[in-house]
């Protein structure tokens, strides 16, 4: 499995993003606001970041068989060791919190900081009832990168 990454920014420590599930290295800096997070972020630290498995520049998964959440955390830790990281503050925004949270449970030794952004415990009572989550899905299955999405990701919390 090859995980893309990317390592940008001199700051004097080093601060993995663990995305949401939208993640994708090419195209993540045409977004206005994205791009002045990132910009920010690399300001003040060696800014690491990486297309999760299955996303963006990253080998594509089964989706019959998709990853569980050890196997994620997992590839956080590899992204580490590529990018020559034994130690770091990890971001986790959205679906990435949970990841984040497992790996410094695992791994406190390589961790400096936990940031949380937008996670969630309760994703059916404080992000999308089951019923509008089923018609995203259905949506996105039959309408992906038509654009029809825009709007919904704009007024998206997480």
């Amino acid at each position: 499995m090859r995980i893309a990454y990317q390592v940008v920014g001199q700051g004097s420590f080093d601060l993995v993003f663990e995305p949401g599930f939208i993640c994708n290295l090419d195209l993540h800096r045409e977004d206005e606001g994205y791009s002045r997070l990132l910009k920010r972020l690399s300001a003040f630290s060696r800014l690491i970041l990486f297309d999760r498995r299955g996303t963006g520049l990253s080998d594509r998964i089964d989706t019959n068989h998709l990853p569980r959440l050890e196997t994620r955390m997992d590839d956080v830790r590899a992204v580490m060791v590529a990018a020559g990281s034994g130690r770091a503050a990890l971001l986790g925004a959205s679906e990435g919190a949970p990841i984040a949270m497992l790996f410094a449970a695992t791994y406190p030794e390589r961790m400096r900081a936990l940031v949380l952004y937008c996670g969630y415990a309760h994703f059916y009572k404080w992000v999308m009832p089951p019923e509008r989550l089923d018609a995203f899905i259905e949506m996105a299955e039959t309408a992906w990168g038509t654009g029809c999405h825009l709007a919904a990701f704009r007024a998206w919390p997480g």
